[in-house]
């Protein structure tokens, strides 16, 4: 079978699976292999539980007409995906980043779909499987769909722009992520530049901010580029009003109140700004869009329990994410504020160096009220309060010592420690 008869298959039945327990009746369920299992196994159940056919790479369990058989299954659903988008008429706009990427996606998504019919990453699904899975969304009538692209190694946002071939492109930023993956901060530089690569290779649009300055020299040159600054009038002016806690924006005079918590997000809300006004989103669709926008999933979630207002930023946490939660959270006016932070992962070499870092700026900014979780803050040099484990946290803590006042928790996905709202 070709991959073009693959596609007119799917034209029929354009629902795909990956998991025989997410089976829906009519679907396509790709075989995958993972390190402790493998799909071919389980073609015979997904037929069973009302998938229309199945794509496997061993011929031994190829058993009727709905087993469809390619030399790779992975490659085969990448592929496909790729097919997919390019006999689609709908924009594809790809983002990736160190930080605040599905933020920023969802606030785009907001925006366009006030004019466009558009689709979006789900989630965070966001890798090799994730990116052929939203583009194997795209509908009939898909206008505009926003890929979110995540990497923790060299050549993965390369291989993934090749997959998504988008016609635009946003960086949300360079940060301390995945350094072990990336080989240090230059190499997150240099990865994720691999979407400006793409792009500048092929002739497409980027979006941009204008203020960060990485971005600025990087596309020093190339003139398909579309910008946001708080001051240089060579691009699109958005000033920047407030944060404590809401972020508050304001662009061509209209007075943006949202829901986000941090300056962090402001080049997220403009990001999504910027692109409504290229898209010809009317002005108050798009304040609309971002004023209504509420965060969820453990990202700077606000929760207010008894007398605490706890912000949840549980979802994931590296040096630089951190460090602008800090300086948020001391601008933010509380009787009283406590700090729960857990361990940030995948720091390799530099994880000691960079939770010592964090403690000793908490300890410049001022906190006092600071539990630190895991194994890499355990081992730091400080007098705040240090547990090895979430449970040992639990196990230890006096909650009825938390007045009334502001709740930080933050730390990698890993962690988990959305959990401290049990006991809170």
């Amino acid at each position: 079978m070709t991959l073009e008869q693959l596609h007119t298959l799917f034209l029929k039945h354009p629902t795909v699976c990956t998991d025989t327990r997410k089976i829906t009746k009519g679907c396509i369920f790709f075989a995958l292999k993972g390190p402790k299992f493998n799909g071919n196994t389980f073609a015979d159940e997904a037929i069973k539980n009302g998938a229309e056919y199945v794509v496997i790479d061993e011929e031994k369990y190829k058993k009727s007409d709905k087993h469809l058989l390619f030399s790779d299954v992975l490659e085969t659903l990448q592929k496909l995906s790729t097919f997919h988008r390019n006999h689609s008429s709908a924009k594809v706009i790809s983002l990736t980043g160190s930080n605040g990427k599905t933020t920023t996606k969802e606030l785009i998504n907001v925006v366009l779909s006030k004019k466009y019919r558009t689709i979006a990453t789900q989630g965070n699904l966001n890798n090799h499987i994730g990116v052929p899975l939203t583009l194997l969304s795209i509908k009939p009538d898909t206008e505009i769909a926003i890929v979110e692209m995540g990497a923790n190694h060299q050549r993965e946002i390369a291989f993934l722009s090749s997959i998504a071939q988008p016609d635009f492109g946003y960086i949300t930023n360079f940060g301390k992520a995945h350094l072990e993956g990336f080989g240090g901060v230059e190499g997150v530089i240099k990865g994720k530049s691999e979407l400006y690569d793409y792009l500048i290779l092929n002739n497409k649009y980027v979006f941009l901010n204008a203020d960060d300055s990485i971005q600025k020299r990087k596309l020093e040159l190339y003139t398909k580029k579309i910008g946001f600054s708080i001051e240089d009038h060579q691009y699109y002016i958005i000033k920047f009003l407030g944060a404590n806690p809401f972020v508050i924006i304001e662009f061509e005079n209209e007075k943006v109140e949202t829901q986000l918590i941090g300056k962090y997000n402001f080049s997220n809300c403009c990001a999504a700004i910027l692109m409504g006004k290229y898209f010809n989103v009317s002005i108050e669709d798009i304040k609309n869009a971002i004023e209504s926008y509420r965060p969820q999933n453990n990202r700077s979630q606000i929760i207010d329990k008894k007398d605490l207002r706890i912000i949840l930023d549980a979802y994931n946490a590296n040096p630089s994410s951190m460090k602008v939660a800090l300086e948020n959270f001391e601008i933010v006016d509380a009787p009283k504020k406590y700090l729960f932070l857990g361990d940030m992962f995948e720091l390799g070499k530099d994880a000691e160096k960079e939770h010592q870092a964090i403690v000793d700026y908490i300890k410049e900014l001022g906190f006092t009220d600071v539990y630190l979780i895991g194994e890499n803050f355990s081992k730091t040099q400080t007098l705040f309060k240090k547990f090895n484990s979430f449970e040992d946290l639990k196990k230890n803590i006096n909650t009825t010592s938390l007045d009334r006042g502001n709740v930080l928790i933050k730390g990698s996905r890993g962690m988990a420690l959305e959990r401290i709202l049990e006991f809170l």
